[in-house]
């Protein structure tokens, strides 16, 4: 059971899972990274100095001024600033995706299926279905 167990790690589809999954998950920080600390402070700027990381909905009576004092006093709330954060961090991942695929499919060779010789009818020389018993232009027997 041992040595099927090192066979089927060691294959290459393993490892190579392995891998994409380890370099999605670095990739996965940075983006997130890029999304609170480049792209989220600015675009707050602008929308008049929000931080999207503290906007909050709070759901008990109690007032409270930032989401970290509301989970501090472990108040019920919605943290949809951070459902924003995740969403673009999403949306950058999956754009970032798309064009590496879209690079990938460009430079890999597509398979070209060899166009296959038209079946001719063997009297009037005519292009006909392969399964054709009789000929449809000359109503030869075939």
């Amino acid at each position: 059971m041992i040595e099927e167990f090192k066979k089927f790690i060691m294959r290459g589809n393993v490892l190579d899972m392995a891998v994409g999954i380890i370099i999605g998950a670095a990739f996965g920080k940075i983006v997130t990274s890029f999304v609170n600390d480049v792209l989220m402070p600015p675009i707050g700027l602008i929308l008049g100095q929000v931080d999207f990381s503290n906007l909050f909905i709070n759901l008990s009576g109690k007032p409270v001024a930032t989401l970290a004092e509301a989970k501090a006093a472990g108040l019920p709330v919605i943290a949809y600033g951070s459902f924003l954060n995740a969403v673009i961090d999403f949306l950058i991942v999956a754009f970032a995706i798309f064009l590496m695929i879209k690079q990938v499919n460009r430079l890999v060779p597509q398979k070209e299926e060899p166009e296959k010789e038209p079946h001719l009818c063997p009297y009037c020389k005519t292009e006909i279905p392969e399964d054709a018993t009789k000929c449809p232009h000359c109503t030869s027997d075939l």
